[in-house]
């Protein structure tokens, strides 16, 4: 047997095994049946495994492993070489064990250091997404994209469960205290969402009843055809302010109010096609009467011009209505060759004598008479419900009205 060994352990007759520890032994086991060498080599080996997890353990510090999974190691290891059923240089083992000691305390300080960095990190992390949560929560209802929202709600929780899985552990209260306020921003989102479309819903029933009615009034104007175009308009400027309503509706509705239109408006084009053909050749008839009337001459008897110009605007009124583009440009110039008799007349009123004020009244009466007439033509017009007859008689309607207050208040 080895010098070496025997100085750690030896065996008695009974093959009781002692290990020699400072000069004091300890019976460690005993393996009967076998040779004294044997029974000691047992006991050896055990030493060699001891040995060879110290071994290991030293290894693992010197690569800076987990400094938390050396630690229970030594630990264990350190309990296991109190009293161990071994023989062999018990007293190296535990020193080196110890040795070990301040190496682990210098790697758990370190990764303390690194978890507090970790940690921090960990902890803005979490802390970016609950103020991104909380943002998308407190926006104004009526201007989320609730969509748009919600699909970021969701990568936010998505983001929190892995950093939650895979980043540090952060102390529970702050990990608590943030879970909080994530949890919060997203009942109030959710909460908020609900609300808004229960009351989106609302509005949506209200602005598709108001849309049925308006379509229902549109399609019963097509029977009139041109005629209805102006109150369609009006309909136009009501579905405008009705509100929209939610999926389909809104289109399919739209498509029944614009049909409707289209019907309308296809009338007014075909009968403003016809109405244009007449209005060209009443234009033709009234530049020639424009023509005529601006050969009035005021300045050599006002009479004569007088009696020329009531001649000329009978026969403007006769002439019926000329295309919109130019009906400012004709009134306008009858309306100079009328402002020029005007004048004339008024300067010879204030240069006659006391009989103009009968020839003025004689114009009053006339003009009164005229108008009567022209009220009971309009009145006629409006009961028959012509458009045409109506818009002629309140334009000579208000020619004549305008020429009574010349008239009046020259006199």
């Amino acid at each position: 047997m080895p010098a070496s060994q025997i100085s750690f352990g030896r065996v008695d007759d009974a093959n009781n095994v002692f290990v020699i520890e400072g000069g004091v032994e300890r019976q460690v086991g005993q393996y009967p049946g076998v040779p004294a060498a044997d029974a000691l080599a047992y006991f050896e080996r055990k030493f060699a495994d001891l040995e060879a997890q110290v071994r290991i353990l030293e290894q693992r510090v010197a690569k800076k492993l987990e400094a938390a999974s050396l630690k229970k190691v030594a630990s264990k290891l350190a309990a296991d070489l109190k009293e161990p059923a071994a023989v062999g240089d018990i007293a190296d083992l535990r020193r080196r064990v110890s040795n070990l000691d301040p190496k682990i305390a210098a790697l758990t300080a370190e990764k303390t250091e690194a978890n507090k960095e970790h940690i921090a990190e960990a902890l803005a992390k979490r802390t970016e997404i609950v103020v991104a949560a909380e943002a998308i929560a407190n926006q104004d209802a009526t201007k989320t994209q609730w969509k748009n929202s919600g699909v970021e709600m969701t990568k936010l929780f998505e983001q929190w469960q892995q950093i939650q899985k895979s980043g540090a552990k952060v102390p529970k209260a702050d990990a608590d205290s943030l879970w909080k306020r994530f949890s919060s921003s997203r009942t109030k989102f959710e909460t908020a969402k609900r609300h808004y479309f229960a009351g989106l819903d609302a509005t949506s029933k209200v602005a598709k009843a108001k849309k049925n009615d308006i379509v229902a009034q549109a399609e019963a104007l097509v029977a009139k055809g041109a005629d209805g175009a102006a109150d369609y308009r009006k309909l136009l400027d009501a579905w405008k302010t009705s509100g929209r309503t939610q999926g389909k509706a809104d289109d399919l509705l739209w498509a029944r109010f614009k049909a409707a239109g289209d019907a309308i408006y296809g009338a007014k084009a075909e009968s403003d096609a016809i109405e244009n053909v007449e209005y060209a050749a009443n234009l033709v008839v009234k530049l020639e009467i424009i023509k005529d009337a601006e050969k009035i001459d005021p300045t050599k008897d006002i009479a004569e011009a007088k009696k020329q110009l009531q001649a000329v605007q009978s026969r403007w009124e006769k002439a019926g209505r000329v295309p919109k583009e130019k009906l400012r440009e004709t009134e306008d110039k009858i309306r100079a060759v009328e402002a020029k008799v005007r004048k004339a007349e008024e300067e010879h009123w204030r240069k006659s004598d006391p009989a103009a004020k009968a020839r003025s009244n004689d114009v009053i009466a006339q003009l009164e008479e005229s108008i009567a007439k022209l009220e009971s033509q309009l009145a006629a017009a409006k009961a028959s419900k012509d458009a045409k007859k109506t818009e002629a008689a309140a334009e000579a309607l208000k020619a004549r009205q305008a020429w009574l207050e010349v008239v009046k208040a020259a006199s």
